[in-house]
């Protein structure tokens, strides 16, 4: 199934529905301000057991989408300094790796126990977790056999990938450039990745 929401003006009918998805246990795939993503309740093990079928993901792969960053202060361990840092860069284009909390479910980890946080700069995909009540787990819709379009058009996601997911959100074409992963464990900021964003 696909289901079109407006990057404008997400209505809420429709995000209900993508809420009432993920808690069922179902998995989607939407917009981010990046590349498209999978994405499932961090809350709900069958889900995060079906988004790793279905992504070929483990791990560290992975990231926590928040609505805020007092959600992010839930799931990582934030010290003053990377919470402005934080505060600095998002809602924006990046995930941060940080030391994962006790809250943060051990499927969603790579065996450093580190866990990637993202507050993406997009109305949809952050309507969808303030509707569901909590996170997201998520990763990025990528596969480098394909072209560009089958990652950033919601017409070939969905023609492509629709029979892997429970519903893919159209929120418009989406990036072909992901974010910038910076890695915050160490003593100072290391970026990983040159992404869509730059850090402030």
């Amino acid at each position: 199934m696909i289901l079109r929401i407006y990057p404008e003006n997400p209505s809420e009918k429709a995000v209900r529905q993508v809420a009432d998805t993920l808690r069922a246990g179902g998995i989607i795939i939407y917009p981010t301000d990046g590349v498209y993503a999978y994405g499932c309740a961090l809350s709900n093990p069958k889900g995060i057991e079906k988004i790793r079928a279905v992504s070929g993901k483990e791990g560290s792969d992975f990231s926590i989408v928040c609505a805020d960053l007092s959600t992010v202060a839930t799931y990582a361990k934030v010290s003053t300094p990377l919470f402005k840092l934080l505060k600095r860069n998002l809602p924006g284009p990046f995930t941060f790796i940080l030391e994962a909390s006790s809250k943060t479910p051990d499927k969603c980890l790579g065996r450093r126990k580190n866990v990637g946080i993202r507050i993406p700069d997009n109305a949809i995909a952050r309507a969808i977790v303030e509707a569901l009540g909590g996170p997201l787990l998520s990763a990025s819709v990528k596969n480098d056999d394909l072209e560009t379009e089958y990652t950033t058009d919601p017409s070939l996601i969905h023609e492509h990938f629709g029979h892997k997911v429970d519903l893919v959100v159209d929120g418009g074409y989406g990036e072909s450039i992901p974010s910038t992963v910076v890695d915050c464990t160490g003593d100072e900021p290391v970026i990983l990745r040159e992404g869509k964003g730059e850090l402030q």
